[in-house]
C-alpha cells in the first residue's frame, strides 16, 4: 500500500523469513559462519537458542543455503511427535520406501542403510529441528540414539536443534543428561542493541529499492528500540505499522509518534503493558495487608492493656495515709502506766490469711490486711 509513496520495490519489513533480506549484523553473520563450520565438521549435535522472534528461522534458511551441495537437508517443522512418529517423519522426508505400519526396528534399519549409502557417496545428511523446546523428553532421547549412527570416523546424521530458552531447561533434565553431553556446539541469538537497529532498518530499506535520505528519525529509532526490546520480529512489525501511519498522514518520514501509534496497535505491546498493571495491583494488595496488620496489632495491644493490672512502679511506693487512731479508753493512772511500760514487741503478731486487697480506684492497699493485730488493752479493774 505504501510502497509507491516511499519508492519501495517491495515491502521491506514482512515477517516471513526472506534470505535476500538477511542482516549479518547483531552477530548473526558470525553465528552463521560458526554453524557452517560445525555442521561440515560432523561432530555431534548443534544447538541454537534464541527468544521468540529473534531470527532463528531466518538463520535456519540461511544455513540451508550456505551448506555445500553435498549436504542433504531433512527439515522437521513440527517436533511435537512421539519417538515412533519422529522416525516415520524422517523416513518420509528422505523418501524411504516404508509403510506407516513399519515397526521402529524396520525404520531404524532402513534409515541406517540410507545413511551408509550417502556416506559412501561422500554426502552428508543434516536434520534441522525447529521449535525443539516443544519436543517431548522421550523424543529428545530418540535424537540421541539417532546420533549414535556413525562410522569409525564420522557421524552419519548431523542434527541441529533450533529452540527457545526452554530448550536449555529441558536439556538440564537429568533424564536426558546423555543428550546434553552430545551437544558439541551451542549458540545463542541475543536481541539487537539500540546501536544495531538503525543499520538493520537501513539495510532492509536499501534492499527493497529505497534511495532517499534516512527514513526513520533518530527519535523514531530510539522509540522502536524501546518498544521492540531488540527482537527482530517486533522490529519488523512496528516498522511496517509505522510506515503505514506515516503514509496515512502523507508524511515523508517516520517519527517517534508514528512508532508509538504502531505500538498501540501491536498485540505484544498490549501484553507488555498488562504485567505492569498486575504488579501495581499486587503492590497495593501487599500495602493494604500490611496496614491491616498494623491496625490489628494496635487493637490487640490496647485490649491487653485494659485487661492486665497496672505494672508495679520501680520507685518506692508512696506512704499510705495513717489510719485514724481509735479513741483511747479511759484508764486509771496505774493501769495506764503499766500498759505504757509493757513492750510492744512482746505482743504476738498475726499474719494475714488473705492477700492484700487493691482498691480499684486508687490502687492502694487496704490497711486491715497489712497491719498486725495487737491484743486489746487490759480492762480496768473498775469496769
Amino acid at each position: 500500500m505504501y510502497e509507491r509513496h516511499f519508492g519501495f520495490s517491495r515491502p521491506p519489513f514482512r515477517i516471513t523469513p526472506d534470505p535476500e533480506l538477511f542482516f549479518a549484523g547483531g552477530n548473526r553473520g558470525a553465528v552463521l559462519e560458526a554453524l557452517v563450520y560445525a555442521v561440515t565438521r560432523g561432530e555431534g549435535i548443534v544447538k541454537v537458542v534464541g527468544e521468540v522472534g529473534s531470527g532463528k528461522t531466518m538463520l535456519c534458511r540461511m544455513l540451508e543455503q550456505a551448506l555445500p551441495d553435498t549436504c542433504s537437508i531433512v527439515y522437521l517443522a513440527n517436533p511435537n511427535l512421539s519417538p515412533a512418529e519422529v522416525l516415520h517423519a524422517i523416513a518420509f522426508e528422505l523418501k524411504l520406501p516404508l509403510s506407516t505400519a513399519a515397526s521402529r526396528l524396520e525404520v531404524m534399519q532402513a534409515l541406517q542403510e540410507y545413511l551408509l549409502a550417502r556416506h559412501a557417496e561422500n554426502r552428508r545428511v543434516v536434520m534441522f529441528v525447529e521449535e525443539a523446546q516443544a519436543m517431548p523428553l522421550e523424543t529428545l532421547e530418540e535424537m540421541r540414539l539417532l546420533s549414535n549412527l556413525e562410522t569409525t570416523r564420522e557421524k552419519l546424521l548431523q542434527i541441529v536443534l533450533f529452540g527457545q530458552p526452554e530448550l536449555d531447561e529441558k536439556l538440564d533434565n537429568q533424564a536426558i543428561r546423555q543428550l546434553r553431553e552430545r551437544v558439541t556446539h551451542s549458540f545463542e541469538l541475543e536481541p539487537f542493541g539500540a546501536a544495531e537497529i538503525a543499520p538493520y532498518l537501513e539495510a532492509r530499506l536499501r534492499a527493497c529499492g529505497y534511495r532517499g535520505h534516512s527514513l526513520f528519525e533518530r527519535s523514531a529509532v530510539r522509540e522502536l528500540a524501546r518498544q521492540s526490546r531488540g527482537l527482530l520480529r517486533r522490529i519488523n512489525v512496528l516498522a511496517d505499522k509505522a510506515l503505514l501511519a506515516a503514509f496515512a498522514g502523507q508524511d515523508r518520514g517516520v517519527t517517534a509518534a508514528h512508532v508509538r501509534r504502531a505500538a498501540r496497535d501491536a498485540e505484544f505491546a498490549r501484553e507488555s503493558r498488562r504485567p505492569a498493571g498486575r504488579h501495581r495491583l499486587a503492590l497495593a494488595g501487599v500495602l493494604l495487608a500490611a496496614l491491616l496488620g498494623v491496625i490489628a496489632l494496635g487493637t490487640w495491644l490496647i485490649a491487653e492493656r485494659e485487661i492486665l493490672p497496672p505494672m508495679p512502679s520501680v520507685s518506692a511506693p508512696p506512704a499510705a495515709p495513717a489510719a485514724a487512731a481509735p479513741e483511747p479508753a479511759m484508764l486509771d493512772d496505774d493501769v495506764a502506766e503499766d500498759a505504757a511500760r509493757e513492750p510492744l514487741a512482746a505482743a504476738p503478731l498475726t499474719v494475714p490469711r488473705v492477700m492484700p486487697r487493691v482498691m480499684p480506684a486508687s490502687g492502694l492497699v487496704g490497711h486491715e490486711h497489712l497491719a498486725p493485730r495487737l491484743p486489746p488493752p487490759p480492762r480496768s479493774p473498775q469496769q
